[in-house]
């Protein structure tokens, strides 16, 4: 039987206690970042508008990565969830400035609500450490 080594990580975020749940997990090479909302580390949600909210989010979700071993280029997938169309410009210019070197296969998907009223945004982030580009490669 293969023994597959898992790590958990955790973030400012109330919810992960009250929950029972880790911001990011590592098995193996493999590291997924729950869905993470724009919390600051006082563990109250941030001012302002989608796009510092989004930049909130991916500054957690990143360094959820790296505590678990990995990089921003290791990021393989987002997913980002959006109580507003309008704001899809300024959150994909968020996800720009961290990930346009990554180039991670990505989703967007409106949503009715998220669990906090204020929240804007929230996103998931999967990486398998090692998958850095050393350059793009297209097809």
């Amino acid at each position: 039987m293969e023994v597959v080594m898992r790590q958990h990580t955790a973030s400012a975020s109330p919810y992960e206690e009250q929950a029972g749940f880790s911001r990011g997990v590592r098995a193996d090479g493999r590291i997924f970042v729950a869905g993470t909302a724009p919390i600051g580390d006082d563990g109250h949600t941030v001012d302002g508008d989608a796009y510092a909210q989004a930049r909130r989010c991916f500054t957690i979700a990143v360094r959820a990565v790296e505590e678990l071993g990995g990089n921003v280029g290791d990021v393989v997938r987002t997913r980002m969830f959006i109580v507003d169309k309008a704001d899809w410009p300024r959150i994909s210019e968020a996800h720009a400035d961290f990930f346009a070197g990554a180039r991670p296969a990505a989703t967007c998907v409106v949503v009715a609500g998220l669990l906090d009223d204020d929240w804007r945004v929230e996103v998931e982030v999967d990486a398998v450490v090692g998958a850095s580009l050393e350059g793009e490669i297209t097809v």
